[in-house]
């Protein structure tokens, strides 16, 4: 609206305004990112989508997951031949022991015929299933060679191993580090409604907590659960080289494992969801009590906030209590079937060698490979609840990835006309943060450049809405935005925002200088430049009194410094940014009458040429604004100068008088 041609200060067909509709600024859940601490419900795990869309995360890995295999089945050929070298070693010093104990000068046969004269038919057996030599003792030279053998294929299945760790740590690594990657990259690519409406905490607690998590399962699961499988395989071909009689026998155990260890892990599934489920509740309410401690001791809430801190840590306690202990049975309960199988082979072996149906060797070797066959039965199925846990956790990383992301920006934007002018127009502007909750309809508004716009009303009514529409926080859902003529819409965002500066009530510092600071929109700026910007905006005066000046670092919260001069250094971080449309919501709110002086001197100066939007309830910073737009339920029901909107009588005339009229005392 242009400060040349003001309308009279009332309703005007030429700002047309909304049928009045209830005060709806934000989605339920509450404003802002900690609004609403209820929770969304939790999914069940779908654990083989999860985990076939977790596998699809490794396709990049694909050459160097080859190696890992390769590099396993090299260090687990080796593992499982040393069994058998080390059972030919057995037999070598048993076969010694025994011809050593036999007449010289016999054959093996003749040694085996005169026991079986003498009715010693079990040990002639026994001595037919060996390789001794009558006479002859442990052949120490065989020996030594088969022990040289043994121990350079386990420093071979060593190094192979190793190696394979070594490249399973890299793929796990560029594997999450990628997975950061499009998890920061969807933040910005999320809309403020989908922040809106999460607590920061449970969002935090996705992008760190749930992604380490993940990582650790993958770097305690990928290589082991390689090798495991690998192992099985191996062991199992072996055991039926030796003996298949033996090798069913062992298998017995088998089903009976794969049922413990699969009806165990189903088990313990809903917990670990739990788990992660109430860690993120947790974090969100130590998020939020941090953040807000002043107002939690000033209110007295200290126990409540405890009582809340206290419900949810025992419940993420007995949550992961119950999914470690769940899933931690499964180790033992296979320990156990495993040494049920140990004895059963043992058994069946011995009579096997008694009767000379084996070697001492091969049943010594037997015995090893059904050890390191359970084994890694046993792995596989401790690995169930990192696999559990860190499958729970992709899942909600997952969900992070999946939420509806912001309108995508046109494939070819339309360029600004250059230098921007700043003219600024809402045609026809209808919008609601829920489908049935109307706010703003058919709102327009003209701003020509350089003018100041003041928008002021109650609380609720889509004030900073506007504010939001503006910068694409949020899309309209009927009409246009335009500036300089051109639909923002058509426009980038990151080119959009590059012509906008904003300063906001909530006031936000980082950890770092006071320049660099005041210099964040603005990589390139110099010191003269970041001076500059200070004296113009009254902050190099209190700058100048503290002992390092612009060197002085602040902490997150700004917290040596006032709350008046943090409000100045984000005017002259706008400042320095210099945009072409500046926006000021309730920036004088929370300092004090004479800082206020000082911060609206320092607006005055950085909205000196520029088009501009002031949101105020205090009505004395805008004064002497072009154009005061009265907004009531999403509606402007009254527009015009203060003078002009004053002499009307109106709601706005009510707004001023219930801040500056003169007290009336009520007397009965």
């Amino acid at each position: 609206m242009s400060a040349q041609e003001r309308p009279a200060p009332t309703a005007d067909p030429a700002v047309p305004t909304a049928r009045p509709a209830p005060p709806q600024r934000m989605p339920r859940g509450g404003p802002g990112p900690m609004g609403g601490m209820g929770m969304p419900g939790e999914k069940s795990m779908d654990f083989r989508g999860s985990g076939a869309r977790f596998l699809r995360e490794l396709r990049p890995e694909r050459v160097p997951l080859v190696a890992v295999i390769v590099l396993g089945v090299a260090s687990v050929v080796l593992a499982v031949t040393g069994p058998k070298l080390l059972g030919n070693a057995t037999n070598v010093i048993f076969n010694g022991i025994i011809g050593q104990q036999l007449p010289a000068g016999l054959t093996l046969d003749q040694a085996i015929a005169g026991l079986r004269a003498q009715g010693q038919d079990q040990l002639a057996d026994m001595l037919s299933g060996t390789d001794a030599v009558p006479g002859v003792g442990v052949d120490f030279t065989q020996l030594r060679n088969i022990l040289v053998v043994v121990a350079l294929i386990y420093v071979g299945s060593f190094l192979f191993g190793w190696l394979q760790g070594r490249i399973t740590a890299g793929v796990v690594q560029r594997t999450v580090y990628r997975l950061r990657q499009r998890v920061e990259a969807k933040l910005t690519r999320l809309p403020l409604s989908y922040v809106d409406s999460q607590p920061r905490g449970e969002l935090l607690s996705r992008v760190t907590n749930d992604i380490d998590n993940v990582a650790q399962s993958l770097q305690q699961t990928l290589s082991q659960l390689i090798t495991s499988v690998l192992t099985v395989i191996g062991v199992l071909a072996m055991m039926f080289w030796i003996s298949p009689l033996l090798a069913v026998v062992a298998l017995v155990t088998v089903p009976a494992s794969v049922v413990v260890a699969g009806t165990i892990a189903k088990r313990s599934r809903p917990q670990f969801i739990d788990q992660w489920a109430w860690t993120g509740k947790l974090n969100a309410h130590i998020e939020e009590m941090f953040t807000g401690h002043a107002l939690v001791t000033v209110f007295g809430r200290q126990r409540e906030a405890a009582a809340t801190f206290e419900e949810r840590n025992e419940a993420l306690y007995q949550a992961s209590f119950k999914a470690q202990y769940i899933s931690g049975i499964i180790q033992p309960a296979l320990g156990f079937l495993a040494n049920l199988n140990y004895l059963i082979v043992a058994v069946v072996g011995g009579l096997r060698v008694a009767s000379g149906a084996m070697s001492l060797g091969d049943v010594q070797a037997f015995i090893q490979y059904s050890r390191q066959f359970t084994q890694p039965i046993t792995q596989i199925a401790s690995m169930a609840n990192l696999l559990q846990s860190g499958i729970a956790s992709a899942e909600r990383v997952f969900e992070l990835l999946d939420a509806p992301e912001q309108t995508p920006d046109p494939q070819v934007p339309t360029a600004l006309d250059r230098p921007v002018r700043g003219r600024v127009t809402f045609e026809h502007v209808a919008f609601r943060y829920e489908a049935d909750k109307p706010l703003i309809d058919d709102l327009s508004i003209v701003a020509e450049p350089g003018s100041t716009i003041a928008i002021v009303g109650p609380t609720g009514a889509g004030k900073t809405t506007l504010v939001n529409l503006l910068m694409r926080f949020y899309e309209v859902d009927d009409g246009r935005i335009t500036l300089d003529g051109v639909d923002t819409r058509d426009l980038t965002r990151d080119e959009l925002r590059a012509q906008m500066g904003m300063v906001l009530q909530d006031t936000w510092l980082f950890g770092g200088t006071l320049a660099e600071n005041i210099a964040y929109g603005v990589d390139s700026a110099t010191h003269e430049q970041i001076v500059a910007a200070a004296q113009a905006t009254h902050v190099d005066r209190f700058v100048r009194t503290l002992p390092a000046g612009y060197d002085t670092v602040v902490d997150d919260e700004g917290g040596n410094v006032s709350a008046g001069e943090k409000q100045l250094l984000t005017i002259a971080r706008a400042f320095l940014a210099d945009p072409a449309i500046l926006i000021l919501d309730e920036a004088t709110s929370s300092v004090d009458t004479r800082t206020e002086v000082l911060v609206q001197q320092a607006m005055n100066a950085l909205r000196a040429g520029r088009t501009s939007f002031v949101i105020a309830h205090r009505l004395s910073t805008i004064r002497d604004a072009d154009t005061i737009l009265v907004m009531e339920h999403g509606s402007i029901v009254e527009h015009g100068s203060h003078e002009e909107l004053l002499a009307a009588d109106g709601a706005y005339a009510r707004l001023y008088a219930s801040q500056f009229a003169a007290a009336v005392t009520v007397e009965d």
